[in-house]
């Protein structure tokens, strides 16, 4: 429990910027191990649909996996008191000298850094996970859906969704197709 505790205490207090997402894979897949590309997908993609912030509802499912109800709050609480107390002196700090250029520039800087991060991390996960002409339409469709027709995300996914389930729901095969083409042949003899 202490190690899930420091684990996303630890996540919390460096993933500055908006790229949680990659400080997430890294110790969640690549160094604990607890989870793998598939797993964190799943857990990404469920928190993603949920309200809230996503690194916070990540740490509350991924916690909640390893470790139940009492993992949730530890690593819920370990994601975000870094961030109650940081956000506390950035906010006092902005007050006092929001208006120079040199902050405006760091902020910049880090937005910039937060985008190649999350770009990075969607790659690596993307190459092990789309796996063929299907996944690839959702992944369009969805972002058609969301930046050009504006459509809202709850709408997008549900309506993405309804169609990969049409597209990977489960079909009856034959063993001999070409038999079976011919049986209304030979019923009629």
């Amino acid at each position: 429990m202490l190690e899930l505790f420091g684990v996303f205490l630890q996540i919390g207090a460096t993933s500055f910027g908006g790229g949680v997402v990659a400080y997430l894979r890294s110790a969640l897949v690549r160094k604990k191990r607890w989870f793998d590309d598939t797993e964190f997908l799943e857990l990404m993609s469920l928190s993603n649909t949920l309200p809230g912030l996503n690194a916070t509802n990540m740490a509350i499912l991924a916690g909640d996996r390893l470790r139940g109800t009492l993992g949730a709050v530890a690593a819920m609480i370990g994601m975000c008191l870094p961030a109650l107390i940081l956000m506390t002196a950035a906010g006092v700090a902005y007050g006092m000298n929001g208006n120079r250029p040199i902050v405006t520039a760091a902020l910049h800087g880090v937005a910039a850094a937060a985008t190649g991060l999350i770009a990075a991390t969607w790659f690596q996960i993307g190459k092990k996970t789309v796996k063929g002409f299907y996944d690839a339409f959702f992944i369009l469709a969805a972002v058609l859906g969301i930046n050009h027709f504006k459509l809202s995300v709850p709408v997008v996914l549900l309506s993405v969704g309804a169609l990969a389930i049409f597209a990977y729901r489960p079909v009856k095969k034959t063993d001999r197709p070409h038999e079976d083409s011919h049986a209304w042949i030979r019923s009629l003899q």
